[in-house]
């Protein structure tokens, strides 16, 4: 905390290596969140006993549940002459001893300096019978020194869809949907609001049901959730795909299409009205299903708050930090309340990210307002803060030491939330996920004016 009073608001240098205080992590963090997803998956870590677990930990310590993955325990000889012999071991033993469907295979920053050829090791231990029949093992690239985890996340999503979608020439009437990189509870309303619309929808991958399952007494190492190898494998028969976010979706999604003949439709998560109206538009269309009534009933609800609340969101600073899909759907939020999204800063490299909030906010107040950095970190975010003060900040669990710093509330949203509870349980997407994201910034925007009110000012509705 002391460290951070010593941030000067003046910005002297325009920094092209150096990342201080990152607002992302690793690729293989990401992709570790996408292959459990898949139900009957180990996730293993190809690299070092020291890169799984931090992997593993990062990910319990925001879901608080405990994550199984397997690792190919480099040494200093697997790390010189490369770990093909470790990684066929590991492949055997664990199906013989964990019995999983799948294993998901992700490199690290030491397998990819060595130059492994995951496609050469993975077809040796097929072809040498290490993969049980009906079981598959399936890889990604993941170098840790390039992207981040919403990186991650896609490739190995680009590896479910390369290594099991199959085509039969007929189509089976499903609709493949991708979720970006969100959270459990995200996943679970993306569903929802498929089921409600009727249409027969393959989503992949699901941690719903994985990695916010209820506690029942009993250990199990593969909970009921997550998407079916067989789910998988058929989403290449799909009619269509609906891609969630394109940073993490565009990649599988485009090659579902052209592979295999299914149109694809990327768009983006479904945060506030604009986004979710897309996502239940293009179900409709890509489903030939009408929107139902209870759909047009949670909308309604959308809407009545914002009409009823607005004086308390018009006008307000927000600052964001965290991942591009997320980011670029809470901008749309905050410019439908009339607030400011004055700064932002995603760690996950793309040149479109600034284009996009650009587009978002022009012909809006915070047209010459909003300040964008990508790839930026929270230094830079809080230099911006120092010059100009917001009324909210929205990111992650690391944003609360610049928050208690500068006496902003601090709505937590993203990757990782490691002190505080419900973001694996309550959605932020769809229209109920609206409404608990308004609900969640005007308690805290309300709660600090109670606090700093004089007693005259103080009032029991302003």
């Amino acid at each position: 905390m002391a460290l951070l009073r010593h941030t000067t608001a003046d910005i002297t240098v325009d920094r092209q290596a150096l990342t201080i205080n990152p607002a992302k992590t690793c690729q293989p963090v990401g992709a570790m969140y996408a292959a459990l997803g898949i139900h009957g998956c180990l996730p293993h870590s190809h690299g070092s006993q020291g890169c799984c677990a931090y992997h593993r930990s990062a990910l319990t310590r925001h879901t608080k549940e405990p994550i199984a993955a397997g690792t190919s325990s480099f040494t200093e000889g697997s790390s010189v002459f490369g770990g093909q012999a470790n990684l066929l071991t590991a492949i055997q033993n664990m199906f013989s001893v964990y019995e999983p469907d799948v294993i998901a295979v992700h490199t690290t920053c030491l397998s990819e300096t060595i130059g492994d050829d995951m496609t050469q090791i993975v077809e040796k231990a097929r072809s040498e019978g290490k993969v049980p029949s009906g079981k598959h093992v399936i890889y990604c690239n993941t170098p840790s020194y390039v992207g981040s985890h919403v990186t991650g996340y896609s490739n190995m999503v680009f590896g479910m869809v390369k290594n099991l979608a199959e085509s039969t020439g007929t189509k089976n009437g499903k609709l493949n949907i991708i979720p970006g990189f969100c959270e459990p509870s995200d996943m679970a309303e993306i569903k929802r609001i498929a089921e409600m619309m009727g249409v027969d929808a393959n989503v992949f991958p699901d941690t719903s049901g994985v990695l916010n399952a209820p506690l029942t007494g009993k250990y199990e190492m593969y909970p009921a959730g997550g998407a079916s190898v067989a789910d998988i494998k058929s989403s290449g028969d799909a009619v269509g795909t609906i891609g969630l976010g394109r940073w993490a979706t565009a990649q599988p999604a485009k090659y579902l299409d052209a592979e295999h003949k299914v149109p694809c439709e990327i768009i983006g998560l479904p945060f506030g009205l604009e986004d979710t109206d897309a996502y239940v538009m293009a179900l409709a269309k890509m489903s030939g299903k009408p929107v139902p009534a209870s759909i047009d009933f949670e909308r309604g609800q959308v809407v009545d708050v914002i009409s009823d609340y607005h004086q308390y969101f018009h006008g307000k600073r927000v600052a964001l930090a965290g991942d591009p899909d997320q980011l670029i759907g809470l901008t749309k939020l905050l410019v439908e309340l009339d607030m400011i999204p004055a700064y932002l800063v995603s760690g996950t490299p793309g040149n479109k990210f600034e284009r996009a909030i650009r587009e978002i906010v022009k012909g809006t107040p915070a047209e010459n307002i909003t300040k964008v950095k990508c790839p930026g970190d929270m230094f830079i975010l809080h230099q911006w803060i120092k010059q100009e003060s917001v009324d909210l900040l929205i990111g992650n669990t690391y944003l609360k030491y610049i928050a208690r710093d500068e006496d902003i509330p601090l709505i937590r949203h993203g990757f990782p939330i490691t002190d505080r509870m419900g973001h694996t349980l309550f959605p932020s997407v769809g229209y109920k996920g609206a409404l608990r994201l308004m609900e969640k910034m005007l308690d805290a925007i309300l709660t600090k004016r109670d606090r700093d009110a004089s007693e005259a000012e103080f009032e029991l509705v302003y």
